[in-house]
């Protein structure tokens, strides 16, 4: 049985598993300890296995991404063309989710509940997420995970590599090393990913179960839709006419990172499978992917930017408040600049969702009615969110010449 059936047996088994559990109630002894116990345990340490490669991943990588591409102009000209075309994605993706919660109207007639209420975080003001991409300690960096300001520094330094050299050429032919000992690492977790897969959504299903959706199915059908949409319409678009790749050979060999995607419901416990499949099965350079997917998962959050969409039509519509076109234009670019400020871990794009609401003047409090079904939907939009990565890094590669065709159309 091929990985891609194994992690979708793991899926549909969690799924039915999580449900049963659900509909038997989880309160006894033997059900408490496989829902909070084994499932919380199994899936806990697989998706730290996958975040335990993040940083070094990220760090090597683009060293090495940095280095390879040997010319000052021509890292401005890739990371030019990426952030571009990751800013281009996101106000699509943005655009329409307004466009069909407009049609839609998901929250029109909606009862709001006294009682509802949302405990938020501060979000970051947009200046000081700016401020925030450049590390005054890069150990510092490492150690909490910022994945920005990691980007900047591993930039800094393989562009130092670069110029240093000869003298140069040792550090490098290490850490090409060391790349190849990561993602050696990333096989080996892959294969333990159909059983983590299982306990993650059993876990999720157990505790939330399918009647979590009902009071909310008209936003969660809007979402998903324009999730839908935007993976299956606009990525394809994008592959065909940019780049000239066939998308159903794109999604053939891309499907195992949007299962695993789905299932960790984090970008960046995703970015190592993500990488791999990139330069393995769809041709994408070392040099190009190490640089476009890392920067990526941190700043291209179309999937969040979709909900975020949806969710601020939902709040003004459940709460009666009317909003013009200056409110919906503030609403993408809000939205689109706070992507950039955006984690890739799972439930943070409920607390940049605080701060385009607090931009238009709708209550933050409102995030509380959505905030039942937002883990199920968080699985949807990561995968959307690490597909256009992979989408964008086809087309970068292309245009530089670092794409292998024989890779992409073999089966």
């Amino acid at each position: 049985m091929s990985l891609t059936m194994k992690i979708l047996l793991g899926m549909f088994l969690g799924l039915v598993t999580g449900v049963t559990f659900n509909l038997n109630g989880i309160d006894g002894a033997f059900s408490s300890f496989f829902v909070d116990e084994f499932f919380h345990v199994v899936g806990k340490v697989f998706l730290a296995l996958l975040k335990l490669l993040v940083v070094p991943l990220v760090f090597v990588s683009l060293v090495c991404g940095t280095a390879a591409l040997d010319d000052v102009r021509k890292l401005g000209r890739v990371g030019g063309k990426s952030f571009g075309l990751y800013i281009l994605t996101t106000a699509i993706a943005i655009s329409l989710a307004l466009l069909m919660a407009l049609i839609i109207q998901p929250g029109v007639g909606f009862n709001l509940m006294s009682e509802t209420s949302f405990q938020m975080k501060e979000a970051p003001t947009l200046a000081q997420t700016f401020i925030n991409i450049f590390p005054s300690n890069p150990i510092k960096a490492m150690v909490e995970g910022n994945m920005l300001q990691i980007i900047v520094f591993s930039i800094l330094f393989g562009l130092a590599l670069t110029l240093v050299g000869e003298k140069g050429k040792p550090v490098l032919q290490l850490f090409q090393s060391a790349n190849e000992v990561i993602m050696k690492m990333v096989l080996i977790i892959m294969e333990l990913a159909p059983y983590g897969v299982f306990c993650l959504i059993a876990q999720v299903f157990a505790k939330q179960g399918l009647d979590a959706i009902a009071p909310l199915s008209k936003y969660f059908f809007v979402v998903t839709l324009v999730l839908l949409m935007h993976i299956t319409l606009v990525y394809p678009l994008i592959l065909k006419f940019l780049c000239g790749l066939n998308p159903l050979v794109f999604f053939r060999n891309f499907r195992n990172v949007i299962l695993f995607a789905f299932s960790t419901a984090s970008s960046n416990a995703t970015l190592p499978v993500n990488l791999e499949t990139c330069e393995h099965k769809l041709g994408v350079k070392n040099s190009i992917a190490s640089f476009t997917l890392p920067l990526g998962a941190t700043i291209n959050m179309d999937g969040t930017a979709i909900m975020q969409g949806v969710a601020t039509v939902f709040i003004a519509q459940a709460y009666g408040v009317g909003l013009d076109a200056v409110d919906f234009l503030m609403v993408v670019l809000t939205a689109v600049l706070a992507s950039i400020g955006t984690a890739g871990v799972p439930g943070v794009g409920l607390i940049m969702l605080a701060l385009v609401l607090n931009q238009v003047g709708l209550p933050v409090e409102g995030i509380g009615l959505i905030i039942g079904v937002d883990r199920l939907l968080d699985m949807m939009r990561t995968a959307v969110n690490v597909t256009g990565d992979a989408t964008i890094s086809c087309v970068v590669a292309k245009s530089e010449k670092q794409f292998s065709k024989e890779i992409f159309d073999a089966k």
